[in-house]
């Protein structure tokens, strides 16, 4: 067992902050985003700004009621980047939604990008014809003419290349220019440079028509098929978006004369449909088979069968009745129903599960902020790159070697429709077509898609499972993780625990009542000759007056004992004055007596003596794995109540395949160090891996202490700890941990803290949510690393830096494919997360 030291832990600040989410069009790369990012934070209030590619989507933490979403909308729609408010469910602020719907907006994109590429291929196959028409067959003349290929140079940057060149211009007027202003620059000095050869046969030059059709062919190509790539990227999420239903059936309520007065039933022959978004709660609605729950709600009428994988993950239809509660989004299969609604609008399960989901996509990983930076300027170096492509070649590198104008006429050869081509290139095309691929090649897009499209994959695949992972810092720090904590009491155990003894101490000595037996040991108990006469004439006068106190709290073993009172058929005896002390103990005024219900340590604390007799009796059942509640009356120990809880069915296993995958596996406990032995040893723990006997205000203590390895005293760099707990008592460690865990039957307290939560309830899915996240994170750092790598090699490659030893040049085509290569692989390599399975 661990001996905890004490620490320190600042209060977190009170929020005076709301956050905004803005729907943001019009952005190409990682340039884009800092150019958002620069606009939001130009704006007075914001005080923080997340932009995600690959979602469009912008998060702004803003000072309360000081800016206006609207204005900061119209502001980036003037900056160039159309944006509008967005609801928190993934709704549009405006009713009228139309084109401003995300979804919608993505499927206008790729159709228009279809069309773009249908017709750069068009121009690029009549000019492919042209070039190598002579190898064989009948071509019409005019495909030779060069007149002709002007023609179809002209018709690429006017029809599929006019967005480009339009959008490069503007960005590059807004100092902030991005991919396409270099592809833009690119096309229009190739253009420009065969025009005048064209028009100025005399300067000897070549012309190259072909070469702006090529590289606006090859970068359609390339957009579309990334276009596609992100649209399917996106479409898990859209499914949980398509989840929410639109109608519902109101029932209106009648008032129905009884015996027993006035009563409200529902009036099922004047159903009326209304948008499932005007529901309020409290009111009635009919599900009929097939539908699905329009709002969180709890039957009232009819049986039916409900599927809630969509919730959990689980395919086995769950049975439900009068009394039972129901999920929006899950789909009713078997019976109509009533329900009355409880959770409406963004408040229902599914609409805050939306939310989540939404929230972990735009937030990004810190090992994201090094390409961030980098994206951010990374357009102005790659004009500086190209300008010092064109000034070495042409004032240095032509002279210093004589010979690379014929190597690179011959690697960029074009054809000369008719003309014999020249067995060397003037120093001046050579330099500007080099300064060309090295605009051309550039792909800042990779960057920038590299981690959103990663996380977006890896989040969305989570909450298909039944997970709710919060961002991609979440996933950088399970990445590192070492440690993992779990709460025992409703999350390595069951969390329905049961009474199995129930000990009347009668006497200074107390009782022996059995307190190792399995079974209940409600009628067993004996007395040594007493002092003076019991206050509990019985256990089952014990149980009432502790089932009594208990009605002040929610804790398991409250429960425990509230439900054998109620088996034991036993009345409810009134109490007042409840007091709770989380983790320790309960008391109440019943009948007039104070009475205490808790641990030794509370009960002593309150000038309770306990004999050693007593402290035996309790040892006992703890070696048994119960936990033990001591009941004092009158100012002396009463009785005790020994309370057992099963571990989870998987709980064994999930410990197993934790440690299997390197993590060390710790117990934190409330209970008595051999109550917390016990399950260890079910679990296969060692005794040095059990903090036990720790209150709940110390259980964040206990968490820090393991990140700076205070409790080993140990040299070794800080420790990354996950914390899996459930209980109000666990938000403290849920948030002082790197990683919290919550299970979804939390308290809202718990899984609002933790990062991580499980829906299905299964601590198999923690070993899932690991390993997912680690996953995720691998797709983040292969795509850095093959977006940083493209780059690094592409641009000198472009520029020239083998065409000396080599002979090797890359034309401007050539740097055009191989960018569109490299965004379209990023995507892709994301997209394979979705092969993910939990092995």
């Amino acid at each position: 067992m661990q001996l905890v030291p004490k620490t320190n832990l600042s209060p977190e600040p009170t929020p005076t902050t709301e956050k905004i989410i803005l729907d943001v069009g019009g952005m190409k790369c990682g340039g884009c985003v800092k150019a958002v990012e620069r606009q939001l934070f130009q704006y007075p209030g914001v005080k923080s700004a997340s932009v995600n590619l690959a979602t469009e989507i912008a998060v702004v933490e803003l000072e309360t009621s000081v800016v206006d979403a609207d204005a900061l909308a119209q502001q980036l729609t003037a900056a160039g980047f159309p944006s509008q408010p967005r609801q928190a469910s993934g709704k549009v602020a405006d009713k009228n939604q139309g084109k401003s719907d995300p979804a919608e907006r993505q499927r206008r994109e790729i159709q228009s990008a279809r069309r773009q590429l249908i017709i750069a291929a068009l121009l690029l196959l009549l000019s492919g014809i042209g070039h190598f028409g002579n190898s064989g067959g009948f071509v019409l003349p005019v495909l030779h003419n060069i007149w002709f290929h002007c023609g179809l140079a002209t018709v690429a940057l006017l029809i599929p290349g006019r967005s480009i060149l339009i959008d490069g211009w503007v960005s590059w007027r807004r100092l902030a220019p991005n991919m396409n202003t270099l592809v833009g620059l690119g096309t229009l000095i190739a253009y420009t440079a065969s025009l005048v050869a064209l028009l100025f046969p005399q300067l000897g030059w070549e012309c190259f028509f072909d070469e702006p059709v090529m590289m606006l062919g090859f970068i359609l190509l390339g957009r579309t098929l990334e276009k596609q790539a992100r649209g399917r990227v996106t479409a898990a999420f859209k499914n949980l978006l398509d989840l929410q239903p639109q109608l519902a059936r109101l029932i209106p309520k009648r008032s129905v004369e009884t015996r027993d007065g006035a009563s409200l039933q529902p009036s099922l022959t004047e159903v009326i449909e209304v948008p499932a978004e005007q529901v309020r709660v409290g009111e009635w609605l009919q599900v009929l088979p097939g539908d699905k729950i329009p709002v969180d709600g709890v039957v009232i009428d009819g049986q039916t069968t409900i599927d809630e994988s969509m919730l959990t993950g689980e395919a086995v239809p769950v049975l439900k009745q009068k009394g039972d509660t129901v999920t929006a989004g899950t789909l009713n299969q078997s019976g109509a129903i009533a329900i009355e609604a409880t959770r409406t609008g963004n408040d229902t399960t599914l609409a805050q599960i939306v939310a989540l989901v939404e929230a972990a996509q735009i937030r990004k990983a810190p090992v994201q902020k090094l390409a961030d930076t980098v994206a951010g300027y990374f357009t102005y170096g790659v004009l500086a790159a190209a300008v010092l492509t064109f000034l070495f070649w042409y004032f240095i590198g032509t002279h210093v070697w004589h010979d690379v104008t014929i190597w690179a006429g011959m690697n960029i050869a074009h054809h000369y429709y008719g003309v014999s081509i020249p067995t060397h290139h003037s120093p001046l095309l050579v330099s500007l077509k080099l300064a060309i691929a090295v605009m051309v090649v550039a792909c800042p897009c990779a960057l920038g898609l590299a981690t959103p499209t990663a996380i977006l994959v890896g989040t969305a695949i989570a909450a298909e499972r039944g997970l709710l992972i919060k961002g991609g810092d979440v996933l950088e720090k399970v990445h590192q993780l070492d440690t993992i904590v779990f709460d025992k009491t409703g999350t390595l155990t069951s969390g329905n625990p049961t009474v199995t003894d129930c000990v009347v101490l009668e006497g200074r000595l107390g009782g022996q009542g059995g307190g190792g037996d399995t079974e209940n040991n409600f009628d067993r108990f004996s007395a040594s000759p007493p002092d003076h006469q019991s206050s509990i004439p019985n256990p089952q006068y014990l149980l009432q007056l502790a089932a009594a106190v208990e009605r002040g709290t929610c804790h398991p073993l409250a429960t425990a004992i509230q439900n054998q009172a109620q088996q034991q058929q036993l009345t409810i005896l009134p109490a007042t004055d409840f007091h709770t002390e989380p983790g320790l103990g309960v008391s109440a005024v019943v009948e007039g007596n104070l009475v205490l219900l808790g641990n030794c340590d509370w009960l002593s604390w309150h000038g309770i003596v306990i004999d050693e007799n007593v402290h035996k009796q309790v040892q006992k059942l703890a070696e048994d794995g119960k936990t033990v509640v001591l009941m004092a009356i009158a100012g002396a120990v009463a009785g005790l109540i020994a309370i057992q809880d099963t571990l989870r069915p998987d709980a064994k296993a999930a410990v197993d395949k934790l440690r299997h995958m390197g993590l060390r596996v710790m117990l934190l406990s409330g209970d008595t160090p051999t109550a917390a032995f016990a399950t260890a040893n079910q679990l296969g723990l060692d005794t040095a891996d059990v903090m036990a006997a720790v209150p709940p205000a110390k259980k964040a203590e206990v968490i820090q202490s393991l990140q700076n390895r205070e409790i080993e005293t140990r040299t070794e760099p800080k420790s990354v700890v996950a914390m899996v707990g459930d209980g109000i008592n666990d938000a403290p460690a849920l948030s002082q941990a790197d990683i919290g865990i919550a299970l979804h039957t939390a308290t809202d307290v718990a899984i609002e803290t933790a990062d991580i939560v499980l829906m299905r309830n299964c601590l198999s899915d923690v070993v899932t949510s690991i390993q997912l996240s680690r996953a995720t994170f691998n797709k983040i750092r292969q795509n850095l690393f093959w977006a940083f790598a493209y780059n690094t090699l592409g641009i000198p490659l472009a520029a020239g830096i083998l065409l000396p030893s080599l002979h090797f040049v890359l034309s401007p085509a050539g740097a055009a494919a191989l960018m569109a290569f490299s965004s379209v692989s990023v995507v892709t390599n994301s997209l394979m997360l979705r092969r993910f399975s939990h092995s």
